[in-house]
């Protein structure tokens, strides 16, 4: 039976869209399509997926990042790849981020299957950083896809500060779905202890410092500064935590499966990023009634928030702003109490119901 559609992302391993195709995938299977999951790399899963969806990787952990090896590498994935879709022949492949968007172009391109491409973060950051030639060859392939899905409405126009991508116009704006099925327990995960919330990779781009920074200048014996995460820049933020005397307020408390239980106990959630696709973390800590504050940031919160209605939005990188919006939520009960309560209100217009017939009607016609 040929399949109804692939979905192709560099690996599954944690991260933004890594969770939103895993969701799609599983919301489809649950309607009876019939879905498969290719990944250019081996990693292990960071997402549940249903049983029945099969997992195909077409290379196994990198080695050497030598010019030689890194050639194999990409000379094995494309013919990997085409000798699947000429194998299978599905009805449709859905790629997620720029690597895996481009292989899979070029691949479906050549064997004449119907494909869309994914963008999930800034432009500035993937595409509008290519030479010349690689943004040629990235026009081309976006350009043949039937669709360019971005989460956020603002990301065409990054796309569009490069002249090279100025004639794209197949955009689509779809939106990260709300996770419903997550289980929310009553068990306390931070015992006798309130605290603010912060959650992402642990990278510059998420902003953990200057969240810190703006926490270190406030008085809160009684509200710790909880983080959830893993990333590169762990070690940098320990030793700023140590450095202002905070190891015992502000703890990293790593990847958590039950980060659903943390949004629902957090006195707030606080995102601090420098730039952004669509956060799923914010709309996720929303929907269960937490209050939020985010940056103004590239792209997604001024699409998600609407100011001091349902969250609260601060400039990027300002540590004072950021402090005094935290301040207020945690001590304007009427506020507070406002922004939970339309916060939640994204569970409807973000339902996996809403999303994925979004997605179902691109996928399954001729034009959306």
């Amino acid at each position: 039976m040929r399949p109804d559609v692939f979905f192709i992302i560099n690996s599954l391993g944690g991260g933004g869209a890594e969770r939103v195709l895993c969701n799609l995938a599983n919301t489809f299977h649950r309607k009876s399509y019939k879905v498969a999951i290719i990944c250019l790399n081996y990693t292990e899963s960071a997402y549940k997926l249903e049983q029945g969806i099969p997992v195909s990787y077409l290379v196994g952990r990198r080695g050497s990042d030598h010019i030689i090896y890194r050639l194999f590498y990409a000379v094995q994935t494309y013919l990997k790849l085409v000798y699947i879709l000429l194998r299978d022949r599905p009805k449709c492949v859905v790629s997620f981020m720029t690597t895996s968007n481009l292989w899979s172009g070029l691949a479906c391109s050549l064997v004449k299957i119907p494909f869309i491409v994914s963008e999930r973060t800034t432009p500035d950051h993937t595409v509008n950083q290519f030479n010349p030639l690689l943004k040629r060859i990235t026009f081309l392939v976006y350009n043949k896809s039937k669709g360019i899905v971005i989460p956020a409405k603002g990301m065409s126009e990054g796309f569009k500060r490069s002249k090279s991508f100025n004639k794209l116009n197949n955009f689509v704006t779809i939106h990260n779905a709300i996770n419903s099925d997550a289980f929310i327990s009553d068990k306390p995960i931070y015992p006798n202890k309130r605290f603010i919330l912060g959650v992402g990779r642990l990278d510059k781009t998420k902003g953990f410092d200057v969240l810190i920074d703006a926490y270190s200048t406030l008085y809160l014996p009684d509200i710790d500064l909880l983080i959830s995460g893993e990333g590169p820049e762990r070690q940098s933020l320990t030793k700023q935590i140590e450095n202002l005397g905070l190891s015992d307020k502000v703890k990293l408390v790593g990847f958590k499966h039950n980060i659903q239980d943390y949004y629902s106990q957090a006195e707030l959630y606080v995102l601090a990023s420098k730039n952004e696709g669509y956060p799923n973390a914010l709309i996720e800590a929303m929907s269960v009634g937490c209050p939020c504050i985010a940056t103004d940031c590239e792209f997604g919160p001024s699409e998600i928030i609407e100011h001091r209605v349902n969250g609260m939005l601060v400039e990027v990188d300002n540590v004072s702003e950021l402090a005094e919006a935290i301040s207020e939520v945690l001590n304007d009960p009427d506020l507070r109490c406002k922004i939970s309560r339309n916060g939640r209100r994204i569970k409807d217009t973000n339902s996996e119901l809403n999303i994925s017939r979004k997605w179902e009607k691109l996928i399954f016609s001729h034009e959306f």
